[in-house]
């Protein structure tokens, strides 16, 4: 099993720097693979802009990978996105793992002049020219549906070839099935449940065997939002108002989190693990900076050890 946890994206009253700078480190003391964010452009919680965020942790870390999970490719300019990763990619010298989905739901494409009838499309497309842009060709020629470009050229190149590792998000068997065509791991959501997650792994299990591709050269990992207190009905409402600060009033928002003691956050993490994930996301949902770092410190010393076992 593999551990990462999230690093803190709300800015409510300032940014922490010299919190964030002893979150960083402290996680990389404590052995976490990693470090991500996620993905809100527009939402009610103050949140820190992924890729600008993963650039300043890139500086104050060295071992950590660095994740975001999930970009909604079809919210993004494909070539300014694949510049902000390959910027990232190469001031972490190699350490970056790229998330992508193509959204739907609630995500306000109107606002984004993105038409909701072509929004996967425009996702397949993106994902395809920033593949291009990150390829060892010094300049760049694409006839797509939305984009035409000639003879454009495109440096520098990520350090990590062909490019960083991309982690699929979604829930639908199409989603799944593009998952494998096209990508090299599935994060399962934060915000589906446990069961939802079994259901998406089985799928993606008989997607790499349709598709000839090998299980052990693609990762299955899922976020797990979560809340260690001693107090279990304390745990439960603190957890929720954190998912609330994030989500707002999202239905079925609350059969997702993992709360509790230790045991109680050893065992929800255990039922994920036994749903097939190889890698978990820890994602405390605390108030700021210090509260996140309280929360990991106890998942190292507390909870981890209890899966190890």
């Amino acid at each position: 099993m593999r551990f990462a946890i999230s690093i803190p994206q709300l800015d409510s009253t300032g940014f922490d720097a010299s919190g964030m700078r002893s979150y960083l480190a402290r996680a990389e003391e404590l052995g976490f693979e990693g470090g991500w964010v996620f993905d809100q452009i527009v939402g009610e919680a103050p949140m820190l802009a992924p890729m600008e965020l993963l650039a300043y942790a890139a500086a104050c870390t060295e071992r950590l990978r660095l994740g975001v999970g999930v970009l909604v490719l079809s919210l993004h300019d494909p070539l300014q996105l694949a510049a902000a990763v390959t910027a990232v990619d190469r001031l972490s010298h190699g350490r970056l793992d790229v998330g992508v989905a193509s959204g739907g739901g609630s995500h306000q494409f109107s606002a984004f002049g993105v038409d909701k009838a072509t929004y996967i499309s425009s996702f397949t497309e993106g994902l395809e020219l920033m593949k291009t842009a990150w390829s060892d060709e010094p300049r760049l020629t694409f006839e797509g549906r939305f984009r035409q470009v000639s003879d454009l050229p495109i440096q520098p190149k990520p350090v990590q070839r062909p490019h960083p590792p991309i982690w699929f998000g979604g829930q639908a068997p199409k989603a799944l099935a593009r998952a494998v065509r096209q990508g090299d791991a599935f994060l399962g959501a934060g915000s589906s449940t446990t069961a939802n997650f079994a259901d998406a792994v089985q799928t993606v299990r008989r997607e790499l065997a349709e598709q000839g591709k090998d299980p052990a050269r693609f990762s299955i990992g899922k976020r797990v939002y979560l809340m260690i207190d001693d107090d279990r009905a304390r745990a439960r409402d603190r957890v929720l108002a954190g998912l609330r600060r994030i989500y707002g009033t999202m239905p079925g928002i609350e059969a997702v989190p993992v709360s509790g003691t230790p045991d109680d956050v050893a065992g929800g993490l255990a039922e994920v693990i036994d749903a097939g994930a190889e890698m978990l996301l820890l994602n405390p949902v605390g108030d700021d900076v210090m509260q996140d770092r309280e929360q990991m410190e106890r998942l190292a010393a507390e909870v981890i050890p209890r899966l190890r076992q």
